[in-house]
């Protein structure tokens, strides 16, 4: 597979040189700077193209672009998308021109990965990603205070979500709204309480029929396009795959992959196999599901986590958790040899690590939430073992 590191441009403190001695020679980037539904155009793509390529030696390419995301008014459905649609595909096509044909994208609504703790303390100092269930449910239900929102929590949970609402300080919960709205680094809202209320209000007619037919829709107006011009896109799980805040989720396990894989049925409308994302979900088999989409799967994000039985979970090692990686990492390599002897001309599917923990050296670094220096390159490396190893003993092409 190839080895590739997010990077968010020129203002991350990641320097590209760092990310060569990670053995990454591919980045996954996107020009957050960009306002969600306005054109990308080829003078700024071939501007963060350049940068990347800057220093020859390196070898580094731009791999994957994550993500080209999908502007709120079309998840919604929301008036006149024409010029909305119309933007995406020309960005699609001045990509596809400039050489960068992987597009991961999302259609989580209103937020993106959610987490309620960004530094949980592990043993040792390290810290990592955490959601718990009670205090997402303090927020919906005693801060957001959206109507109806105890329905969707057990009562254990709702129990200990008063009692942390009851002894939470201001700052607590100021805290707490900050770490859900975390999100994807580039998101372009982030939201207060009111503001929150707001965009809910919108979506208060969207269940997840509903937004399974604007993301139907929204395939049908964009896979054509990535057709004609070779562009591959690459649906991004749910994180964490449930309803939250009562917006729906529906790209949260292998029904919802097998509804939007068949919504348009073309090889260029595709997954990102991210197991973390899926392994949060108690019900999924990540490598079973690896396996039944595999000739789907365009891009992989490599990370686990382990869950507890309330619906909490958080991010573990890259090889610890709950998804053996192993088998998912043997899974990909098969379908690469798969494609290889096919003469696919791509073959070779990107991944990368994601999130990780945060160690020693990482501590002080001004890096963006949940990606943290050290850990990622201790997760690469981790990986890369992992199919190093897979290949040797099954004979399968890295």
């Amino acid at each position: 597979m190839e080895q590739t590191w997010r990077w968010f441009g020129p203002d991350d403190v990641v320097q590209l040189s760092h990310i060569r001695q990670t053995g990454a020679t591919g980045i996954v980037t996107a020009l957050h700077q960009i306002p969600y539904g306005v054109i990308w155009s080829v003078e700024e793509i071939e501007k963060r193209k350049a940068l990347i390529a800057a220093d020859p030696s390196l070898g580094l390419r731009w791999s994957v672009v994550e993500s080209l995301p999908i502007h709120e008014r079309i998840k919604i459905g929301e008036g006149d998308l024409t010029s909305l649609f119309d933007h995406y595909r020309q960005s699609m096509r001045n990509l596809a021109q400039c050489g960068v044909t992987t597009i991961c994208y999302n259609f989580m609504p209103v937020v993106d990965w959610t987490r309620t703790e960004l530094a949980y303390p592990l043993p040792g100092g390290g810290t990592a990603l955490r959601f718990n269930i009670h205090e997402f449910a303090a927020f919906d239900c005693y801060m957001l205070e959206r109507p109806g929102a105890e329905a969707d929590y057990s009562a254990d949970v709702l129990t200990r979500a008063k009692e942390w609402h009851l002894r939470s300080s201001e700052a607590d919960r100021r805290k707490l709204l900050s770490n859900i709205m975390a999100g994807l680094p580039g998101a372009y809202d982030r939201y207060d309480v009111p503001g929150l209320r707001v965009m809910l209000d919108r979506y208060r007619d969207i269940d997840a029929a509903a937004l399974r037919e604007n993301l139907a829709r929204f395939l049908r107006e964009v896979i054509p396009t990535a057709e004609e011009v070779g562009i591959r896109m690459c649906i991004h799980p749910d994180d964490p795959p449930r309803p939250l805040m009562g917006l729906p989720r529906i790209v949260s396990n292998a029904d919802d992959i097998a509804f939007i894989l068949d919504a348009v049925d073309a090889p260029a409308n595709g997954l990102t196999l991210c197991s973390g994302s899926l392994g949060a979900n108690p019900v999924n088999d990540v490598p079973a599901i690896a396996k039944r989409f595999s000739d789907r799967i365009w891009f992989a994000h490599l990370r686990n986590v382990a869950k507890d039985p309330d619906g909490s979970f958080m991010e573990a090692d890259h090889l610890g958790g709950d998804t053996d990686m192993v088998a998912l990492v043997t899974v990909l390599l098969e379908e690469q040899k798969r494609r290889k002897v096919a003469g696919h001309p791509h073959w070779r599917i990107p991944m990368r690590p994601d999130h990780g923990h945060e160690l020693l050296d990482d501590v002080g670094r001004p890096t963006h939430p949940g990606y943290p220096i050290i850990g990622r390159m201790r997760g690469l490396a981790e990986l890369r073992g992992v199919m190093q190893a897979v290949s040797a003993l099954r004979g399968l092409p890295l």
